[in-house]
């Protein structure tokens, strides 16, 4: 009778560690089939968001310099007015 009893215990340390075994192996493929779930699902639109990419550079408007009729209006106006000075200016001591 003690040489059934000591069978059965190493029959269920053996079938304990045997479980083990599978259920570890188990736990690992359920993990990897978990992060392969995870990775492969379905991913959000991204178009709408900024890219990394560098985008051709836009065609540059022709600027007209507004400034350069009044730099020379001004110049011709300060001009005069010197002239105009001068004139006064030659009227005053003349006299």
């Amino acid at each position: 009778m003690e040489v059934y009893h000591e069978l059965e215990t190493l029959f269920f340390i053996f079938l304990s560690k045997f479980i083990e075994k599978i259920m570890k192996k188990v736990l690992a493929i359920a993990f990897i089939g978990g992060l392969l779930a995870a990775s492969c699902s379905k991913k959000p639109n991204h178009d709408l968001q900024d890219s990394n990419t560098m985008l051709p550079e836009p065609d540059a408007p022709t600027v007209v310099d507004s400034t350069a009729k009044k730099t020379e209006a001004a110049k011709v106006n300060a001009a005069e007015s010197l002239h105009a000075a001068e004139a006064k200016a030659d009227t005053l001591t003349k006299k």
